[in-house]
């Protein structure tokens, strides 16, 4: 390869339930990919039911990168993916393969592909503890709507249960008296070091939201309350960031008295839908993105393939 030639990225998201998985294999065996999950829950070992995690088996010996990697106690956030992501980056290109960053978690991918400078925050926690100590007696939101005040954007775009991501925000704000959001902007306006190609599949969304229950569905037939059962007795509880995900808190809550299992699962199945609405959100946000919509395709996986591996040709990343 050309030195002078900017690396190629692949990049292959959409809101949950899409169909990425099985696309993201085909896409990697035709171009000599590995992929590297995007996923702030598949990091952790043990919590495969509920963060939909890809088996051995199914991954049709394609190497995958970021999965099984931490215990659910340890603490994971942007800043750590990030340079993960970059690591495993760097293996990949050094065995002449291309990555293909995979998931919807769409603040980590924008990390990697605008290479997001998160060195402003002095990080020495002091501030982050402090804040977290204020909200400790009031009721619940008010972390999200201290952070509404300062910085309404962010707001927007955080969900009031993300409490981590909430205080990091506030963190930001006091330690460098500007919003977390203006920063992002501008790290968002940079140029991606990557050869880039950004695609984002997704369904008409009556099609998703069904989708999404029946996802649900299958993860509790498959385990999800034994699953989350088994992290609990190891010791795992609401406030550690692994316990924060989808279908892990809502078990939580009903393994606690807060709600019956078949309240738990509505609430799983709403809340899942609010999740993959600002999944959308955030992605047509995103500059440079190419919409995969599978409707326009006839739901033909092939004909999507076809199509992606035309647009890497054309931005010189697949012969």
């Amino acid at each position: 390869m050309d030195s002078k030639k900017k690396r190629p990225l692949i990049v292959l998201t959409g809101p949950t339930a899409a169909g990425k998985t099985s696309l993201s294999l085909g896409l990697a065996a035709a171009v000599g990919g590995e992929i590297i999950s995007a996923d702030s829950m598949q990091v952790y070992r043990g919590m495969d039911i509920g963060s939909a995690k890809i088996k051995k088996e199914e991954m049709r010996g394609i190497p995958h990168h970021l999965l099984d990697i931490l215990d659910p106690s340890e603490d994971f956030d942007i800043v750590r993916f990030q340079a993960l992501a970059k690591e495993a980056m760097a293996g990949i290109y050094e065995r002449g393969h291309i990555p293909i960053l995979t998931g919807g978690t769409g603040f980590y991918i924008q990390a990697v592909t605008r290479d997001i400078d998160f060195s402003p925050s002095h990080k020495d926690g002091s501030l982050r503890e402090s804040i977290a100590e204020k909200a400790r007696d009031q009721e619940e939101g008010f972390l999200h709507r201290w952070l509404a005040q300062v910085d309404p954007q962010s707001a927007e775009l955080i969900h009031e249960n993300n409490e981590k991501r909430i205080i990091r925000a506030l963190e930001f704000y006091y330690e460098n008296g500007y919003p977390i959001s203006e920063h992002n902007a501008r790290e968002k306006e940079k140029e991606s070091p990557y050869n880039l190609a950004y695609f984002a599949l997704t369904v008409e969304r009556e099609l998703l939201y069904r989708r999404i229950d029946e996802r649900v569905d299958k993860m509790m037939e498959e385990g999800l309350l034994e699953e989350v059962r088994s992290l609990k007795a190891r010791g795992c509880r609401r406030g550690m960031v692994s316990m924060q995900g989808l279908g892990y808190k809502e078990m939580l809550d009903y393994l606690d008295g807060c709600y019956s299992l078949e309240e738990a699962v509505r609430v799983l199945k709403r809340d899942t839908r609010h999740f993959a609405k600002r999944q959308m959100t955030w992605f047509n946000r995103e500059k440079d993105i190419c919409w995969l919509k599978k409707e326009e395709f006839d739901f033909d996986e092939e004909k999507i393939l076809g199509y992606m591996l035309d647009v890497l040709r054309e931005k010189d990343i697949y012969r």
